[in-house]
């Protein structure tokens, strides 16, 4: 049994800050995924929600939620949370319906009503939690701790503040090209320099914003596709979730705590290259197969990271791909031409799926002005906390 599933439909709520509810954009984001594919609602056959936790009990049942506005009419729904990855997780169970022959037609959607604002672990009190340990023992706020990566990367091979910079100009520059992105204005690299420090290196322009949004797809079976008429759909070829790997699963932590010596050196890749290792070989292609890739840039030190994560360069060439131009629109491995966060704002549920239907009209060579010439295989990647991140191979 082949691996692919059919991408026929694509669809996005813009994003802003509009100040209405996340169901709101989940629905219009279907209903133009489920136009685009020539579908009508009675023809799904399954619902997969990527949940929200700041849109109360609603956004905890996001599959029923969103089948409840479109109307009951007997569809199947299911609905999975994993922070940043909640999109990719439900395109994920999504296309294993399909291939295990429980649904023919699939609508995935994922939308968020974000506040202002840094964001805060949702639910009260949560010791438990790594995200609420971080932010209220440690203080670490996600800027926080983009900024640790950023030093990380300026410490270890001489990134420079100016190459920050040039991610969120190129980032800019192409969201000025989708109707769908929030900003749709070009930056400076001077505007960039001198927008507030908010945590050290990173100025606000080095960081992305917090948005509302929704995005759509509709995933067939092949054989559905085919019966349509469709014959050489967008077809996802992987998806990858896999958590980190470590030299030991079970940690001796007092032995690690007391003595220097008892600690070990990590064995292969680390988390974020092994996500996109792991997509690479579920589809059997190598980042040199790549035609684009859309990648989380929740900071601009971030973006540069995951070219080395996802084999576009060796360790430490991030910041020289970028000067050379490789990563731009016309380059020879372009990046974020969706325009990325930067230009977007974090939807945390639909982000993730907004990634895919940015591959999906680029393979169908429908992107307009941001077209990538050519483009045939495309790659997804995100950061989740907590062991969630992602990586999608979408190809025609």
């Amino acid at each position: 049994m082949t691996g692919d599933v059919a991408v026929l439909g694509a669809g996005m709520h813009p994003w802003g800050k509009w100040g209405r509810s996340f169901v709101e954009y989940g629905t219009a984001a279907a209903r133009t995924a489920l136009a685009d594919a020539g579908l009508d609602w009675r023809d799904v056959t399954s619902v997969v929600g990527a949940d929200t936790v700041r849109g109360g009990y609603p956004g905890y049942v996001a599959g029923a939620t969103f089948a409840k506005a479109l109307g009951w009419q007997g569809a199947r729904v299911t609905s999975v949370y994993a922070a940043c990855a909640s999109g990719a997780q439900a395109v994920s169970t999504a296309r294993t319906q399909i291939l295990a022959g429980l649904a023919d037609v699939v609508l995935v959607v994922g939308a968020d009503a974000a506040p202002k604002g840094f964001f805060r672990p949702a639910g009260g009190d949560r010791p438990d939690d790594p995200d609420w340990l971080r932010f209220r023992v440690l203080g670490a706020t996600n800027p926080a701790y983009f900024g640790l990566y950023a030093r990380r990367r300026m410490a270890l091979h001489g990134d420079t503040l100016e190459d920050f910079a040039r991610v969120k100009v190129k980032n800019a520059a192409a969201g000025t090209l989708n109707p769908n992105a929030r900003y749709r204005k070009t930056v400076s690299a001077e505007e960039v320099a001198a927008s507030a420090v908010v945590a050290d290196p990173l100025r606000l322009l080095d960081i992305c914003a917090t948005s509302d949004g929704g995005a759509a797809l509709v995933l067939t079976s092949m054989e559905f596709a085919r019966r349509r008429g469709v014959r050489d759909p967008v077809r996802i070829r992987a998806v990858s979730t896999v958590t980190p790997t470590y030299p030991t699963t079970v940690p001796d932590l007092p032995d690690i705590a007391t003595d220097s010596a008892a600690g070990a050196e990590p064995q292969g890749p680390g988390f974020r290259a092994s996500i996109a290792r792991a997509a690479y070989e579920e589809a059997g292609i190598g980042p040199e197969d790549l035609s684009l890739a859309e990648v989380y840039d929740l900071s601009t030190a971030l973006e540069l990271q995951w070219y080395e994560d996802l084999g576009l360069c060796d360790a430490g060439e991030g910041a020289k791909l970028l000067r050379d131009g490789a990563t731009a629109l016309g380059g020879r491995i372009p990046v974020n031409v969706s325009g990325g966060l930067a230009s977007f704002g974090e939807a945390v549920p639909a982000q993730a799926i907004a990634q895919v239907c940015e591959l999906t009209w680029q393979l169908r060579g429908a992107a307009g002005d941001r077209q990538v010439e050519g483009a045939r295989v495309g790659v997804t990647a995100n950061q989740g906390l907590f062991g969630h991140g992602s990586s999608v191979v979408a190809v025609r």
